[in-house]
């Protein structure tokens, strides 16, 4: 069993969880991260929008050094 970091509350069952699994307090509805062995953390709710910013990301930069060849490729022509 774990304790809610925001509500104290003491009777959360992790037994079925592992490290790294979101769940909510029952209690106050909180979303809870298992950071470790029955020990709760705050879920990052923008977690999943970073990975997605990530992702765009690394598309740009492939898309940018595409462009970059594509430019030297002309003026090698020229």
């Amino acid at each position: 069993m774990a304790t809610c970091p925001e509500c104290d509350f003491d009777e959360i069952d992790t037994e079925d969880h592992e490290e790294g699994d979101t769940m909510s307090c029952p209690e106050c509805g909180t979303s809870l991260v298992l950071a470790g062995a029955d020990r709760l953390d705050f879920a990052d709710e923008d977690e999943d929008l970073d990975d997605e910013d990530e992702d765009d990301d690394e598309e740009d930069d492939d898309g940018d050094e595409d462009d970059e060849d594509v430019e030297e490729e002309e003026e090698l022509d020229d």
